[in-house]
């Protein structure tokens, strides 16, 4: 008996046979299964939608397959199963179920967001508590997922409930331009269906999703859920609790059908197609995760960048951090224009200007300006006599200008005497030891982006779930974090040599 993996990914190869660019498709179809999650295609008629939800009714056994195609005139009927003539008889309002969504293990719903008012509250129901209301009573259906797929997304706002019911939504796109031909020359011919020891039945799935449900979360992938949580709320796409427990929940499942003991950041892969609102916000989701998987070694650029920063910054300070001089007495020191030394903050002095003493303005105007003698002549003393009328008296020019309390007086400030901080011995040992433990921690966190890079191949190469197309992406961006560590390393260790010299 092939082991859970091997089992799980002979059931997928089979299930991709002869689909042209379907392997994403088919990968997130058949893993919501597993996990009892609806899955919902979007894309145009002709791009193998239906094909794709009735080959994935092959990989289990013990179960009825449902298949509808909804339009605006739809009965609850076509879904449900027609009223019981019988139950009406008795007074009992009762649906025939046999046959219809209420007894089907796997369905395929197309256009499902035609649904209206008649079915959309029991079909709610049904995806939900995995419960139909037939009568009176409220009965457990098996249904393990709905396979939904429409043209266009809804806009109807009646319809935004049944939309978040699908934890994975995909895309669809036509066959690309390098895979015309192939599509041209596939046979017509059905695929042979999976041996039956390898289908699944429901206890199987039950199995799954128990066991599943046992790993852990580890702080390296919770790091990156809450910072993929933040980039989604900058970017103004809504995320429910539900979803975010719902699509945690297919991370395990996904890890675990893996044969992992634990989730790792690969399988947050995922959530791409878990998360957006519209198609376009997808791209934009896979991009900060190709650029953020670093972080599933510990290595946040942003907070790192930030800390290395901050101690350059601290080291700049450090070093040219300067304190006043102080006399004996401990009274700050200053330096006067002569160059000399003093206590003295500031002194006051005769004012002057090019060498010319400066006098002030006669008492009636306080404009506190300094006016040279020939300024004083030409503004407030005659021409004739050069007098000017003050405080009842007539004074002359060179009466005024010889009394002392006429010239103007300015205040100058002296310059602090500084001199470089003596740091001691205790301090500078403190800033090596905090750089240390930091540089230390970078050195490891390089370690440790090297062994991830090391194992792509092991972890992603044979990923049950993840495209190994990814694994070039990720490489990439590993090679990017790997150097941004280097570049980040190389810088500190040159603030800890600066601090040790300054120790010595």
């Amino acid at each position: 008996m092939p082991t859970l993996k091997k089992q799980l990914e002979a059931l997928r190869n089979t299930l991709s046979t002869n689909l042209i660019e379907r392997d994403v498709a088919i990968r997130l179809a058949f893993l919501s299964v597993l996990a009892g999650e609806h899955f919902l295609l979007i894309g145009q008629p002709g791009t193998a939608k239906s094909i794709l939800a009735r080959r994935l009714h092959l990989a289990f056994r013990d179960g009825q397959y449902f298949e509808r195609l909804l339009t605006r005139f739809s009965v609850p009927e076509e879904l449900f199963g027609p009223l019981s003539i019988k139950a009406l008889e008795n007074d009992r309002y009762e649906r025939i179920t046999q046959g219809y969504l209420p007894t089907a293990s796997l369905a395929f719903i197309d256009e499902i967001f035609k649904a209206n008012s008649a079915i959309l509250n029991a079909l709610l129901t049904v995806l939900n508590e995995r419960e139909f209301d037939n009568g009176d009573q409220r009965v457990k259906i098996p249904l393990l997922a709905v396979i939904g797929a429409s043209n266009e997304l809804p806009e109807e706002a009646e319809l935004a409930a049944l939309y978040d019911r699908f934890l994975c939504r995909y895309q669809v796109q036509g066959v690309s331009a390098e895979r015309f031909i192939d599509l041209l020359q596939l046979p017509e011919t059905a695929i042979t269906p999976p041996d039956d020891d390898l289908r699944l039945d429901p206890d199987n799935i039950i199995s799954i999703q128990q066991q599943a449900e046992k790993l852990a979360l580890p702080d390296n992938v919770l790091q990156l859920l809450e910072a993929l949580h933040g980039f989604l709320q900058q970017q103004n796409i809504s995320v429910s609790d539900r979803r975010w427990r719902k699509a945690v929940k297919l991370l395990k499942v996904s890890a675990y059908t893996n044969g992992q003991d634990t989730v790792s950041i690969w399988d947050c892969w995922l959530l791409q197609h878990c998360l957006w609102e519209q198609p376009k916000q997808r791209q934009a989701i896979a991009d900060w995760y190709v650029a953020h998987v670093g972080i599933g070694s510990g290595f946040n650029h942003h907070r790192l960048e930030k800390l290395v920063k901050t101690w350059e910054l601290t080291l700049k300070t450090d070093t040219h951090s300067q304190t006043q001089q102080r006399n004996a007495n401990d009274e700050p020191l200053y330096q006067d224009d002569q160059g000399q030394t003093t206590s003295l903050k500031q002194q006051t002095i005769l004012g002057q200007r090019n060498g010319e003493a400066l006098y002030l303005a006669p008492p009636d105007v306080k404009d506190g300006q300094g006016y040279s003698k020939q300024e004083l002549r030409q503004q407030f003393f005659d021409d004739t006599y050069e007098q000017c009328h003050i405080n009842g008296q007539w004074v002359h020019l060179n009466q005024y200008v010889q009394q002392q309390a006429n010239r103007l007086v300015q205040v100058q400030e002296h310059t602090p005497l500084m001199a470089p901080i003596s740091h001691p011995e205790s301090f500078i040992n403190s800033r090596v030891q905090d750089i240390t433990l930091l540089h230390d921690e970078l050195l490891t966190l390089y370690a440790a982006l090297e062994q991830q890079h090391a194992s792509l191949d092991h972890n992603l190469g044979e990923h049950l779930w993840v495209m190994s197309s990814f694994m070039e992406n990720a490489a990439n961006s590993l090679a990017e974090s790997m150097q941004a560590a280097k570049s980040l390393t190389k810088r500190l260790h040159t603030v800890l040599v600066s601090y040790q010299t300054l120790a010595s």
